[in-house]
């Protein structure tokens, strides 16, 4: 089913492909954004409809991941992440421990940055469910680091238009991925500098 929607990409497609990345479900991301918006260099969608319905469904399935962290609580997500369901979904404890790992030690901004880092994006809502971070800002946050990570991949394809042959579109994608990580630590960096800045700069304001 997914390799038919891969290969019919619409709006509706988009948003449905990016809830189930932002689940537990393996949807690669950058098969579905950078193609979308490779065939919107050539009229057939609008690149910032691309992004924008890209980022809604990964709210959406990144809501579901949040609600069920947040109800079920750890030893139940742990047990999915341990059945025969959670490896069908390359899903297991440790790539969970690991996104807890990575919320604690970068607090709320992880739900920022974390979207961004591959192997983290699609499970750190999982954390930020356990600890039971104000919706609104899991929202937000979500939505920040979402737009960030589709804009890249959109630009990617939008970019690629026009020198690359449509069916040797997969094939660059996969190339270009040492690219997309290189771009997407620096952004991560700077985000988390960004962070410490402000943190800082806070105290530095309460202690004046």
């Amino acid at each position: 089913m997914i390799s038919s929607l891969l290969n019919n990409l619409n709006y509706g497609t988009i948003l449905f492909l990016m809830l189930l990345e932002s689940t537990v479900i393996p949807v690669p991301s950058e098969l579905v954004v950078a193609p979308a918006a490779y065939h919107s260099a050539s009229g057939n969608l609008n690149v910032w409809l691309v992004v924008v319905f890209a980022t809604i469904g990964a709210d959406l399935g990144a809501s579901i991941n949040y609600i069920a962290a947040r109800w079920l609580g750890r030893p139940i997500i742990y047990r999915f992440a341990n059945s025969r369901w959670g490896r069908l979904c390359l899903l297991n404890q440790e790539k969970v421990e690991r996104s807890e790992r990575y919320f604690n030690s970068h607090g709320m901004a992880a739900t920022i940055t974390g979207r961004l880092v591959i192997g983290i994006r699609h499970l750190i809502s999982i954390p930020a469910g356990l600890a039971r971070m104000n919706y609104g800002k899991f929202l937000l946050y979500t939505t920040i680091g979402a737009t960030a990570w589709h804009a890249i991949l959109a630009g990617l394809g939008w970019y690629m238009h026009s020198f690359v042959p449509e069916k040797e579109l997969e094939n660059q994608i996969e190339l270009y991925g040492d690219y997309i990580k290189w771009g997407i630590a620096s952004i991560v960096l700077l985000a988390v500098l960004a962070f410490i800045i402000r943190h800082y700069l806070r105290l530095y304001r309460r202690k004046s």
